[in-house]
């Protein structure tokens, strides 16, 4: 039976659905997004690339594909629950300006979606099409929190189109190819101190005996507790490509007890030009009065100065170069109802060293020092065929994290993972199959010391203090065989 790949408008309404819903905060290292199907979640993804059981196959080693028997297509839905808590120890208000307070929970509830297809196209030769959401971020803290300078809202929104096609070249390897366009969305908000602008341009002024030098603190004192607020937003579109390949051993092709499978698989980086805009909305000073009073046209026209050449609305663009990942699979049948799996994959986190957020003028707005630093995941699961019906799953994984702990900010507070996860899957009929799985993911406090970039205590304030973080993930899938 044929799958009609070729309704482009189902397609489209997908990704623009994935898309919509694929801004959650990442539950994988930094802000990748490991959910992209729902029985491998229940093995904490311990050998996706070697298991080649569902279409999913195709995200995971486009080689599986070439094992696949019967046309299919499965959907899934990731209810992804992160929190995120700052906890103070020592923080500094910047200048002019109250300290705030924690921020709150910066997670919220994300709901990711994962859509793959296949069919057969000769003997030996398997096509699949997969719409899914490779990245994704998304912090957000309360309005006036001790951070508001360096974070208010961080949002990444990916969404991934990835044609496959698997090669099945005998009965015991298989190769694979892929092809990736991949859409990508980001919004970074933040206050700026405007107060200290302001106070930069005093200075200025009495530097050059516009203004008499004692006056200075009274001013400061008079615009104080005055923020502008600035949001940039920015999207662009990339190719990348995955290859894959597979080989089993020991009568797997008869499912024999001692069969087992080996996997390998690459995805490579995809590199982006984020363009888009940055949107100011600064304060009104107010009017000063008493003996103040005659320095009104000198503070106004400092404030006209900050927002014509420093805090205005123009077009932006942004580098961003995502990183490649290589995994090495494996699945072993150690029994009738037993399977063992393991995995271990490496991925070039090492590709983004900052964020900088460039003006159309080729003025630099802003830079995010990220430094970050490649990864390794390891995991190891277990299936146990608990009837004809009903397969039971468990895994446990460490993900190692890219952020270091001198650049850690608020926009991604993330470190060391470890994974615990377990699922099921149940065969409703000889085409129909439902999985569901969970994980808790734990992550090791990440302490944060930072006073923005370029570092000033006076501009944006010093966050000193410790993240209580972890997320659950809740899954459902539904696969249908055409047989």
């Amino acid at each position: 039976m044929r799958i009609p790949f070729r309704h482009t408008r189902i397609v489209t309404a997908v990704a623009g659905l994935a898309f919509a819903m694929g801004g959650g905060h990442a539950s994988a290292a930094a802000f990748a997004l490991a959910e992209q199907n729902v029985m491998g979640l229940g093995n904490a993804f311990a050998g996706a690339g070697a298991t080649a059981e569902d279409a999913n196959t195709l995200w995971f080693n486009p080689a599986g594909l070439g094992r696949l028997s019967f046309p299919q297509f499965e959907t899934a839905l990731h209810f992804v629950k992160p929190t995120a808590e700052f906890h103070d120890s020592g923080s500094q208000p910047a200048l002019g300006q109250p300290l705030g307070g924690t921020g709150g929970d910066a997670g919220s509830l994300a709901v990711v979606p994962n859509l793959y297809g296949m069919m057969a196209v000769s003997p030996t030769v398997r096509i699949g099409l997969g719409i899914n959401v490779p990245f994704g971020l998304k912090t957000e803290y309360d309005n006036g929190w001790l951070g508001r300078y360096q974070a208010l809202k961080s949002e990444i929104q990916t969404v991934n189109i990835n044609p496959s096609i698997g090669w099945r070249t005998t009965d015991n390897f298989w190769l694979g190819a892929g092809a990736n366009y991949q859409r990508f969305k980001a919004t970074l908000t933040n206050n700026v101190n405007y107060s200290a602008a302001l106070a930069q341009g005093y200075g200025q002024l009495a530097a050059a005996g516009q203004i008499p030098a004692s006056a200075v603190n009274s001013l400061i004192a008079a615009t104080s507790g005055l923020d502008s607020f600035v949001s940039n937003t920015g999207e662009d579109s990339a190719w990348g490509w995955n290859v894959g390949a597979m080989m089993s051993f020991n009568g797997d092709a008869n499912n024999d007890v001692g069969a087992s499978r080996l996997g390998l698989s690459y995805r490579s980086k995809i590199k982006y030009t984020v363009v888009g805009d940055a949107s100011f909305t600064n304060p009104a000073v107010p009017t000063l009065t008493g003996a103040l009073a005659p320095l009104n046209a000198a503070v106004q026209g400092v404030s006209a100065a900050i927002n014509q050449t420093r805090l205005f609305n123009g077009g932006i663009s942004i580098g961003v170069e995502l990183p490649d990942t290589a995994s090495l699979s494996y699945y072993y049948k150690l029994s009738d109802p037993w399977e063992l799996l393991a995995d271990v994959t490496w991925t070039g986190w090492s590709s983004i060293k900052e964020i900088a957020i460039v003006r159309t003028t080729g003025a630099t707005l802003g830079v995010l020092p990220e430094n970050f630093k490649d990864t390794w995941r390891y995991s190891a699961g277990v299936n146990y065929n608990y009837s004809e019906k009903v397969v039971l799953r468990a895994g446990v994984a460490f993900d190692q994290s890219p952020v270091n702990s001198t650049d850690r900010g608020p926009r991604l507070p993330d470190n060391d993972r470890t994974w615990f996860a377990a699922g099921a899957r149940y065969k409703y009929t000889r085409q129909m199959n439902f999985d569901v799985a969970a994980a808790y993911i734990k992550v090791k406090d990440p302490s944060v010391n930072l006073s923005g970039s370029p570092a000033s205590v006076a501009a944006n304030g010093l966050i000193n203090g410790d993240y209580r973080s972890s997320v659950w993930v809740v899954s459902a899938q539904m696969n249908y065989r055409f047989r």
